[in-house]
């Protein structure tokens, strides 16, 4: 046996020594006058057990190879007492090491197994409650804990939004919330991840919410063992950050003394029910058994030190208390925890012959649900006609004639406001301003600030808050303002967002439309910050649906079909939206006004993933495009087609998942391809497409052209590295020539 499970099993023996020493000088008291009941006392206590025989169990069971997971709980088990003292309608974003606090949250469903379901998911059996056999996640949907794969802070921001958005809806009162209105959530975390900036902007930002006097009943638990891995904390460094923090009530608790610690977090968790603002318990604990099964501390920590810590054991204070009010004896206590492991081992045995996911298909159901039928239906599902014409007036948008792209996706806000009360648009600048291309102009007016709110300068917090408004029932739409600040947040949607149907098995979802304003070929503004053309972040996203529409009226559509995914299926969705195109009016010469559209009937949506073809008979070659590529395909398709060429063109649409199929049957009638893409070589779209062809379409000619590998330039200079018109141009005479 290595000497990782040697350092757990003398955590193991001490106990037992101990206790009987505890009992062989007894010094039987009354109840400590904490307010902690006898039998809360002792229900704790066995709570505590099952957390720490778990953590044993694991480090035993992996050696067998049947189970997967050893970041444990240990030392940590004064977290028991946020279990109890909240509901399980509070919802809950933990940290890994939260074991005793969920074995009491079980407590609130007796019809649930705490140590049958933790096992299945350490086994990562397909039965597995939390995730389905994913991860080991703490997370069940009864007890409204919402899994999470890495509690490095990335979790902080959607609490923030949960905490927001229950006071939310309980102001606007569009829908019934999923859980009561006097509901607080709960986030946990440790002192090493108080660092991490994801934490550190939801901190500004819950500031930030209470400085203009918003209501924000969220509980940060920050659970400090002094240690990050190998790097210990500073010494009293979270208290020194922590206690004088603006907007913030601190609570500093001793987690290893459940009759200390008890008053102090019923008074917290009150205080942030009752006044309906963030608290910050400050929960002191120590880390037993290292930071995993792999790890082994006397690396860099000294054998006095080990020996300090271990003999600081909650567990050991637990029983203490137990014996000293005369709850249990000795015997009962070792007897718990003897029969506690057995049946953690034996539980742990019979989770290793529960079925485990084997297939592709088993994998990835929950990741991206699509009810094409109920899909269709939503979209045709009308809307309160007299609520539409309180905000059009008597002339309806589908009546006003053709506007370009910024507009018609004003329009299409604004009906999507009216069908869903739920729905809100967020973001900097959106609110009065309406937005920096005016595209959110007058919703504030007509929606007001619950509905269309302006959000602080944190990419992040924008993400978070959709995630967070989404799980209490809302149908966020944030708005990125600049693709390019899209990648400052990208976790948000890539390890948080578009992760959580995934590992929570399709329990949960946090379903919302993104819109980013992006790519280039802004004329006159900008640079990289204002002209990026970066999309291989969000296409690398499992899950996620990706559109980019190159003209207004797909624009409209796209969106209905977006906000029916996510109603329907739960889906995150972005649009990214070409600011190049917002104001396009013309697209074959000055004045024709042919890239403006008809605003499209309330009823009508794009098939997901359809692409636009617009062919012409006999063509030998096809463009393949999106975005800003679209107009320039089309103007070379024009004065190609009138040299006698014919050429049709394909605007994909759709750019995660890729409608590969309909790419595929649209070159069954040609014989060369050019794709056309605005982005860089290395990842991006059309590298895709090409590798597709090439293995589905045999004797193709292909071509793929790009911008260069190079962030885009101030002014002029942008047009040298950004794909051009003539480039499309001459790919499309050289690949005819060829012919």
């Amino acid at each position: 046996m290595n000497s990782r499970i040697h350092r757990a099993e003398l955590i193991d023996q001490q106990f037992s020594e101990r206790v009987r020493e505890l009992a062989a000088h007894p010094e039987i008291e009354a109840s400590s006058g904490s307010g902690l009941a006898d039998q809360d006392l002792v229900e704790l206590f066995e709570s505590q057990i099952k957390s720490r025989q778990l953590d044993l169990m694991a480090r035993v069971k992996r050696q067998e190879n049947k189970v997967f997971y050893t970041i444990g709980s240990s030392g940590h088990e004064g977290n028991a007492l946020l279990g109890r003292l909240s509901r399980p309608t509070d919802p809950a974003f933990l940290h890994y090491r939260s074991g005793a606090l969920m074995a009491e949250r079980y407590r609130h469903k007796p019809e649930l197994d705490f140590i049958k379901a933790t096992c299945l998911s350490l086994a990562a059996a397909a039965t597995d409650p939390a995730s389905g056999g994913r991860h080991k996640v703490w997370g069940h949907p009864d007890l409204w804990v919402l899994p999470q794969t890495s509690t490095i802070a990335s979790h902080l921001p959607k609490a923030l939004g949960t905490a927001l958005a229950i006071e939310s809806g309980r102001a606007q009162a569009t829908h019934q919330l999923p859980v009561p209105d006097d509901a607080i959530v709960l986030c946990s975390f440790g002192d090493g991840s108080l660092n991490h900036a994801a934490a550190q902007t939801t901190l500004n930002a819950a500031s930030w919410a209470c400085h203009q006097g918003l209501k924000c009943p969220l509980v940060f638990v920050c659970e400090d063992n002094g240690w990050g891995i190998s790097v210990p904390t500073p010494t009293h460094w979270v208290a020194e950050s922590m206690r004088h923090r603006r907007g913030l009530d601190y609570f500093a608790v001793d987690g290893l003394n459940l009759e200390a610690a008890y008053p102090v977090i019923e008074q917290a968790l009150t205080r942030a029910r009752e006044a309906r603002r963030p608290v910050f318990i400050h929960l002191k604990t120590v880390r037993l058994m290292g930071h995993a099964g792999t790890d082994f501390e006397i690396e860099y920590r000294s054998e006095a030190d080990l020996q300090a810590t271990e003999a600081a054991d909650p567990l050991l204070v637990s029983a203490r208390q137990v014996l000293r009010r005369g709850l249990m004896s000795a015997d009962d206590i070792l007897a718990l925890y003897e029969e506690t492991r057995q049946q953690c081992l034996a539980q742990a045995d019979q989770a290793d012959l529960e079925p485990k996911l084997s297939t592709r298909e088993a994998i990835v159901a929950p990741l991206a649900p699509l009810s094409s039928k109920r899909l269709l239906a939503e979209v045709e599902r009308g809307m309160d006609q007299a609520a539409r014409q309180a905000v059009w007036g008597q002339v309806l948008p589908e009546d006003k004639g053709p506007k370009h792209m910024a507009i018609l996706i004003n329009q299409a806000l604004r009906d999507i406001l009216i069908k869903y009360p739920q729905s809100i648009v967020f973001g900097e600048d959106v609110a009065k301003k309406g937005g920096v291309y005016t595209v959110t102009k007058g919703l504030w007016a007509d929606f007001g600030r619950r509905r269309v709110f302006n959000t602080l300068l944190d990419e992040t917090t924008i993400l978070g808050l959709a995630q967070g408004y989404a799980n209490a029932g809302f149908l966020p739409i944030p708005e990125i303002q600049y693709l390019a600040y899209f990648h400052n947040a990208c976790d948000q949607i890539r390890g948080e967002a578009c992760s959580l149907q995934f590992f929570s098995n399709q329990a949960f979802s946090n379903p919302m439309v993104v819109r980013i304003a992006g790519l280039g070929y802004q004329k006159g503004f900008g640079g990289h910050f204002h002209n990026d053309n970066s999309i291989t972040a969000l296409r690398d996203i499992p899950g996620i649906i990706l559109g980019c529409p190159s003209r207004g009226d797909d624009a409209v559509m796209m969106l209905r079909t977006m906000m029916a995914l996510a109603a329907i299926d739960g889906r995150v969705c972005a649009l990214i939206e070409p600011i190049a195109l917002y104001m396009t009016k013309d697209l074959y010469e000055s004045e024709d006004k042919a890239w403006c559209f008809d605003y499209p009937p309330p009823t009508e949506a794009l098939e997901p993933f359809s692409p636009r073809l617009y062919e012409q008979d006999n063509a030998t070659l096809l463009i393949v495009t999106y975005g800003n590529g679209v107009p320039m395909a089309l103007r070379t398709q024009a004065t190609l087609n009138k040299a006698g060429h014919s050429v049709s063109v394909l605007d994909l649409r759709w750019l995660k998942p890729l409608p590969i199929e309909a790419i595929v049957e649209a070159t069954q009638r040609v014989s060369s391809v050019l794709v056309a893409d605005e982005g860089r070589p290395g990842g991006c779209v059309g590298e895709s497409i090409i590798s597709e062809l090439a293995q589905k379409r045999s004797g193709l000619k292909l071509q793929l052209i790009t911008g260069e590998d190079s962030y885009i330039p101030l002014g002029g200079a942008a047009e040298v590295v950004m794909m051009r018109e003539d480039d499309i141009f001459s790919a499309a005479q050289t690949l005819l020539a060829t012919t």
